[in-house]
């Protein structure tokens, strides 16, 4: 089968290779998939250049969350061939490829009112969204969710789910193209922080009082404008450092404000409470049949497009959610 892999890491353009290799196999506990969708995520890129917090050995092939078909179910495995679901990959197969293997146990069925793509796009972000927003930061209906990188992939997620709780929703963009993005979403307010002072901005929209709960998928300059225009009794999610710097919190700051920074790390749910991430995919799916969430996929590209498709996630460059689907020539995707 063919797939991608790192033998050296680096920028994704430079060290991901396309190559023959030999198909998985499912193991104790594992399904063996066909991918019909990888959705590209900013881990793949921190995976290639090695600044992941889980570190596969060498080489190994990128790609955390896919759709796929079931081919095979391993020894003790929960599972049917042909079942359609969303996985996170058990590294290092990752699912830039033909074939994967993921966990029987944390494979969960993908919505039927989602196509392929889409469906691959709801797992993570999604999932790292609802818990942020829900477990986390206890968002209220009609609090201000300020949510930066609104028209990214993990900051789209988040503009949905809290369109849904009855939030008001403000998105911070960088460039008119993304800001019409984000608009599309739902945001009731949009600031282009390349042209406008985010703080000021926030501070005029809600009268001086400030965001309720702040969504950082970002850091650096995010994290220190969002300091600076948090409401009293506000909550700040730290979810990723897209920018590539990780902020220091001054926690005198937060003291004398009075608010909260709250880490998530969505992968640990999966190993402490299993059972809230399913009843979390369940509230997805449902809010996917019912139409009110519906991941933004702005490029499906084919499996040979995978290594620029990290590189331009990496560099910011993309709106939405990228996504690899395996077996389409280039003229055939959309």
């Amino acid at each position: 089968m063919q797939a991608w892999r790192v033998h050296e890491t680096g920028e994704p353009r430079a060290v991901m290779r396309l190559e023959e290799v030999a198909e998985p196999v499912a193991g104790p506990g594992q399904l063996l998939l066909r991918v019909r969708a990888a959705d590209v995520n900013f881990p793949d890129a921190l995976l290639c250049r090695g600044q992941y917090q889980v570190r596969p050995p060498l080489p190994f092939t990128p790609g955390v969350e896919v759709c796929g078909e079931v081919l095979d179910v391993g020894e003790g495995a929960q599972g049917r061939p042909g079942d359609r679901v969303i996985a996170t990959p058990a590294l290092p197969t990752g699912g830039f490829a033909e074939t994967t293997v993921v966990s029987a146990s944390a494979a969960l069925p993908a919505p039927d009112a989602l196509d392929d793509a889409q469906a691959a796009a709801l797992h993570i972000g999604y999932q790292t969204g609802w818990f942020g927003l829900h477990r986390r930061a206890r968002l209220q209906p009609g609090e201000t969710l300020l949510v930066h990188a609104a028209a990214g992939g993990v900051g789209s997620a988040a503009v949905q789910l809290g369109k849904a709780h009855g939030a008001r929703v403000i998105g911070v963009v960088g460039g008119e193209d993304k800001a019409k993005v984000a608009r599309e979403l739902g945001c009731d307010l949009v600031v282009d922080r390349r042209h406008e002072d985010i703080v000021a901005a926030v501070k005029e929209a809600t009268g001086g009082r400030g965001a309720d709960v702040i969504y950082d998928p970002v850091g650096g300059d995010a994290f220190a404008k969002s300091v600076k225009c948090v409401a009293f009794e506000g909550r700040i999610v730290v979810v990723g450092f897209a920018s590539g710097v990780v902020p220091q919190a001054a926690l005198n700051h937060a003291l004398v404000k009075n608010y909260a920074i709250l880490g998530l790390h969505w992968g640990l749910y999966n190993t402490h409470d299993p059972a809230a991430v399913r009843a979390c995919h369940d509230e997805l799916t449902r809010l996917a049949a019912q139409g009110t969430v519906s991941p933004l996929v702005s490029e499906r590209v084919p499996l040979d497009a995978a290594a620029d498709a990290v590189q331009r996630v990496a560099d910011g460059t993309t709106t939405g959610r990228v996504v690899v689907v395996p077996g389409q020539r280039q003229r055939e995707v959309r």
